[in-house]
């Protein structure tokens, strides 16, 4: 007895019949649910956020790609097909297992690791004193920190949240302003009462100013109250915020400090404010992630903490003042 030859079909080929099997139009189906399940084509439209003309030329082609009647019109009512109606109970089906997916996918992205990528001086100064809050509300998640020194207007794949110091112009990505951001003439409480007092702006003419990058913030500040003698070409220039901030704990001049940088160390007597007087900024801190994972786990976590304490800190300030 001859045996016909066994022939196993190679991987490629069923993974081929497979992948050939066609699917209806999402869109269609999208529509289909929503219209059989509200059994009305407008409220079906209005769930979607489309218009009802485009809800009924997608049933349309969902009908022709089928075949079959889906709806039937009585009496100025909508009713499904007998077709309809079971077609209906298994995309119910679907779309809840999909959403149920979707869940799950969601918890699972509330935990592990989170990478925010900020100035080091916004880290330093702000964020790492508060970031045990967090650890404490959210103990599922672990934080990264990356200091950088520029952003480059695009979060890389490495990154989850950033903060950018700038005017909110990187397209495709969602910004949240944190703070408003203003300049203030900042120093130790030592060099406010010693030899030479502060006790008009016009005193700073006799110290020493210290710069946080460039010397065009304090030429601003002298224009704005209108003092013509400052020599603003002299003191150290420091390329961080945190640095020219400890300068000016340390007693080596006054600085023009970044607001919510600064107010760490006003608070714990470490700096002063000598002068009312301050220097309104175009940039602020944003809080920056992709649009599209704002809503999602851990990203969201972080993000509604960091926010409602921002909130919570400037409705603290604004009684104080």
């Amino acid at each position: 007895m001859i045996r016909e030859p066994f022939i196993i079909a190679p991987l490629e080929k069923l993974i081929e019949v497979t992948m050939s099997r066609r699917l209806p139009p999402l869109n269609a189906l999208k529509a289909f649910e929503a219209a059989a399940r509200n059994l009305s084509f407008t409220r079906a439209a209005e769930e979607l956020f489309v218009t009802q003309a485009a809800i009924s030329h997608q049933i349309k082609a969902l009908e022709e790609y089928l075949g079959i009647k889906l709806f039937r019109r009585r009496h100025r009512s909508l009713l499904l097909s007998e077709e309809g109606q079971r077609y209906f109970l298994d995309m119910k089906d679907i779309f809840s297992n999909i959403a149920d997916a979707t869940e799950r996918v969601l918890a699972l992205s509330a935990k592990g690791a989170l990478t925010v990528s900020l100035p080091p001086s916004f880290a330093i100064q702000w964020l790492v004193p508060r970031l045990v809050r967090f650890s404490e509300a959210c103990p599922e998640i672990d934080v990264r920190i990356k200091a950088v020194d520029l952003d480059e207007g695009s979060l890389t794949d490495d990154v989850d949240v950033a903060i950018y110091y700038g005017k909110d112009n990187w397209p495709g990505l969602r910004a949240d302003k944190l703070h408003a951001e203003y300049l203030i003439p900042v120093c130790s409480p030592l060099l406010l009462h010693g030899a030479k007092p502060l006790v008009t702006p016009e005193d700073l003419t006799r110290h020493t100013l210290l710069h946080d990058t460039s010397r065009r913030d304090w030429k601003a500040w002298f224009k704005q109250q209108g003092i013509v003698a400052a020599n603003v070409n002299q003191g150290a220039i420091f390329s961080h915020s945190s640095m020219v901030i400890q300068a000016a704990i340390h007693g080596q001049g006054v600085a023009l400090g970044h607001s919510v940088l600064a107010q760490p160390e006003i608070e714990a007597g470490r700096l002063v404010c000598p002068f009312e007087q301050v220097l309104m900024s175009n940039n602020a801190y944003y809080l920056v992630c992709h649009e599209s994972q704002a809503a999602l786990g851990k990203i969201a976590a972080f993000r509604e903490w960091m926010l409602a304490l921002v909130a919570k800190e400037e409705q603290q300030k604004a009684l104080t003042l």
